[in-house]
Formats: structure tokens, C-alpha cells, sequence
């Protein structure tokens, strides 16, 4: 169930982050961000308003600490991939971004995890992987920019899980809303001042309903991620969460017909190698 849980997330975080990929390409990510966040609160409201009426009590502990910086780190990454994702190639910035993994990997075995050689074999891989996918875009000017985007991307997601993680231990539901509480608040802070850059700085009324459901995807991947972190160690769940290139890779492949170096291609498929070694 663990597994499955994990796996769910990866796949809905997948489609969720293509479409928002898409948005940012016409609309600055801020933007496309801090809407689709309002979306995933607005559920949690509705979630959390549904649960005190049944009278279920919320569990003492630092839930709403871990859930806020969870909110904060995952806001930064995700403002970082999509404006990542609308400037360079999806199928080399998502694997970028999802090496955020080793962050609660690490920290996962800091505070007990133990894990095979396999694991270390995988990690190793990916980041490999992820040198032989980002070398061609390194290496030409305004490559550079989504690469950079996509690895800063890649910390605040390893952060953002693990946090997620430590609140899950505490309660998930309450942990989520905290979480969509401190991502909305700074997301609106940054619309004044984040420039528009070469993409519409306004946000069309016509899409404001399908970005909103980009943001619900993203949270309900977020709670599939929390539940199945606590239950299982965030050291495993961390990597079988971070699928989701898969995902993006197939729909960027389908949909924009988006072709790769041939070392792209390899370092790909090394980095999704890699993380297959650890799940197996």
C-alpha cells in the first residue's frame, strides 16, 4: 500500500506539473503558481472544515511548524520548475528537478533509515544521469537559465518532502492546510514584485478554473506523498515519489513532440534507470 501510495503521487504530480508547464509558458510562473495553490487551499478548507464537524480532534505537535516550511520550500520549488519548464525542454528539466529526492533520502538515513547497496548503486546513477542530461543546455547560453531553475527546483522539493514527512508523523489533513496557508500568503506577497517577464504578467479569467485544478492535483499528489511517508521510510517513499518525470517525459513526448540529444536521451534515461534500481 506504501508502494502504491508513493507511486500515485509521482503519477499525479506527473500530469499536474505538464500542465502547469504549459501555463507558464504564456504566463508568469508566480502567477500560474500562486493561483493553482489557491485552488489546492480552498479544498483544504473544505477538507478540514468537513473533518471538525464529524468532531475528529486535530493531534497536538508541530504540525503547523513542518507544514508551513513545507508550504514555503515547496511554493519556491515549484515557481523555479515551471518558469524551468516554460524556458527549457521538459524532458531534461523534469528529471533535473525530481533529483530533490536525495534530499529527504539523506536525511531519511541521518535519523535512522538504513538502505541496501542497491540504493546507493541508484543514487549514484541518477546523478549521473542528470550530468549527461544537463551538459548540452550547460553549455549554451540561454540554456543555462532552466537548468539552473530546475536544480534549485530539485533542494526545495527534497526539502518541502521532508517536511512534509515530519508533519505527516504528526497529522496529515491539518499539516496539508498549514502547508497551503503558508505557500498562498507568500506566493500573493511575491505577485506584486515577480516580473512578467516575456510571458502575460495577468492571468486570464478563462484559465483560472483548469490552473486552480492544476494546484488540486498537486495537493491531492502532496496528501498521497504525506499518507504513504507515514506509513512507510521517507527514505524509500522520497525516490518512489519522484517517478513523475516518467509521466511529464511521456506527455511532453506525445503531446509537443519534444526530441532530445542522443546524451540527453541517455542521461534520461540513466537518471530514470537509477531511480528503477532503488524502487527494485
Amino acid at each position: 500500500m506504501v508502494a502504491l501510495l508513493a507511486l500515485g503521487s509521482s503519477l499525479v504530480w506527473g500530469i499536474s506539473d505538464f500542465a502547469g508547464g504549459l501555463f507558464a509558458k504564456r504566463i508568469a510562473a508566480v502567477r500560474v503558481v500562486a493561483v493553482a495553490q489557491i485552488g489546492g487551499l480552498l479544498t483544504m478548507c473544505v477538507a478540514l472544515g468537513i473533518r471538525v464537524a464529524q468532531g475528529v480532534a486535530i493531534a497536538d505537535g508541530p504540525w503547523y511548524l513542518y507544514g508551513a516550511l513545507a508550504g514555503l520550500t515547496g511554493a519556491v520549488g515549484l515557481v523555479c520548475f515551471y518558469a524551468a519548464l516554460s524556458m527549457g525542454t521538459m524532458g531534461v528539466v523534469s528529471p533535473i528537478a525530481s533529483m530533490g529526492a536525495v534530499v529527504p533520502v539523506a536525511a531519511g538515513l541521518a535519523t535512522g533509515d538504513r538502505i541496501g547497496v542497491a540504493v546507493g548503486i541508484g543514487l549514484a546513477l541518477m546523478l549521473f544521469g542528470v550530468v549527461l542530461a544537463s551538459g548540452p543546455e550547460l553549455g549554451g547560453g540561454a540554456g543555462r537559465t532552466p537548468v539552473l531553475l530546475a536544480f534549485v527546483a530539485a533542494v526545495a522539493f527534497g526539502l518541502s518532502l521532508f517536511c512534509m514527512d515530519r508533519a505527516a508523523e504528526v497529522d496529515v489533513i491539518p499539516a496539508l492546510w498549514a502547508m497551503r496557508i503558508a505557500s498562498v500568503s507568500a506566493l500573493l506577497l511575491a505577485w506584486r514584485f515577480w516580473p512578467g517577464g516575456p510571458v502575460g504578467a495577468r492571468v486570464p479569467r478563462r484559465d483560472v478554473p483548469m490552473i486552480m485544478l492544476v494546484g488540486v492535483g498537486d495537493l491531492a499528489a502532496n496528501a498521497l506523498f504525506s499518507f504513504a511517508a507515514a506509513q512507510g521510510m521517507v527514505s524509500v517513499v522520497s525516490v518512489l515519489g519522484s517517478l513523475y518525470p516518467v509521466v511529464t517525459l511521456i506527455w511532453a513526448r506525445v503531446l509537443l513532440d519534444e526530441r532530445l540529444r542522443p546524451v540527453q536521451v541517455a542521461g534520461v534515461a540513466a537518471t530514470l534507470g537509477g531511480i528503477a534500481v532503488v524502487v527494485g
